[in-house]
């Protein structure tokens, strides 16, 4: 007993400060989310250890932040299957789909029928492209294959991906297959960072890409951009609803601020009443208020 309490005060001397830190940024995101017709959920965690959570348990569709697991799973089959990113993937004509985001297709036309994984693997995490997205989801295995190298990562339960995005534009209500919580995609980009990224040539290469994401620009780097932090992050949009709402805008990443502080973000936007530019500007805010929380800590 006297053992712990010793321990309960010297926490109480060493950490205050840094705690007391995260709890103002974590009370700013509540303050800038209340009243806000949209639900939003919002997870950080700085430097591999400190939390900031609002609403970072609830479930959020992930739309093309699906993008970045999937990519993940890839890289574990190729690395798993004595393979690189230079092997070829082969595909049909019927694969390339015209009525789906793809700047793959437009670029090259649907006579293409073969790719190598990293070409791949660059269109859907650089450019978001559907079509390569789905080209690779199958490859692994489809969503039940894809569940299942995910379990054997030890990729947590609460990323679930259901959907192929051939299957959301059929129905775009399958979209909520696929989803997440913000704690667990943080953690998940978190433990990307620390961990996976340099396990491998393949995720190694994976970080570029995301660090190169051409997408949401005006979203979680908006307010970095003058600082040269660096970013890797993957984005996702989601359609309008009956009900005259956006279903989802998301963006999820790691940051590196040239203080040294490196911290990994999930910003999950859904239900939102507002114009996709006024809901990315909602990511846009909270990816300030962390970053000036972050600033004054130092």
């Amino acid at each position: 007993m006297r053992k712990l309490l010793f321990i309960i005060i010297y926490l109480s001397f060493i950490s205050p400060a840094f705690a007391g830190g995260n709890k103002a940024i974590e009370n700013a995101l509540h303050e800038y989310i209340k009243g806000k017709d949209a639900r939003i959920g919002v997870a950080v965690i700085i430097n591999g250890k400190d939390t900031v959570s609002v609403n970072g348990n609830r479930d959020f569709p992930m739309m093309s932040v699906v993008k970045f697991p999937l990519a993940l799973t890839v890289a574990h089959w190729i690395n798993t299957n004595g393979m690189s990113l230079n092997d070829t993937v082969t595909f049909s004509e019927k694969a390339m789909k015209e009525d789906t985001y793809s700047p793959m297709l437009k670029k090259y036309g649907k006579s293409l029928n073969a790719m190598t994984v990293r070409e791949l693997l660059e269109w859907s995490l650089v450019e978001s492209d559907n079509n390569a997205a789905d080209i690779l989801l199958h490859r692994v295995g489809g969503t039940s294959g894809v569940t299942s190298i995910m379990r054997q990562m030890g990729i947590s339960d609460e990323i679930v991906i259901g959907a192929s995005e051939e299957d959301m534009h059929r129905d775009p209500y399958l979209s909520y297959l696929n989803r997440t919580t913000p704690l667990a995609m943080a953690q998940l980009f978190d433990r990307f960072y620390h961990e996976l990224r340099n396990a491998s040539q393949s995720y190694s290469e994976i970080s570029v890409m995301l660090e190169q994401c051409r997408t949401g620009l005006d979203r979680l780097a908006f307010p970095l951009l003058p600082t040269n932090a660096l970013i890797g992050h993957k984005t996702g949009t989601g359609f309008p609803t009956p009900e005259g709402r956006i279903s989802a805008v998301n963006d999820c990443g790691y940051v590196n601020l040239p203080n040294g502080t490196r911290y990994s973000v999930a910003v999950f936007v859904a239900d939102s009443n507002y114009d996709i530019a006024t809901t990315s500007a909602i990511i846009a805010e909270v990816s300030k208020i962390v970053l000036e929380g972050l600033i004054k800590q130092k």
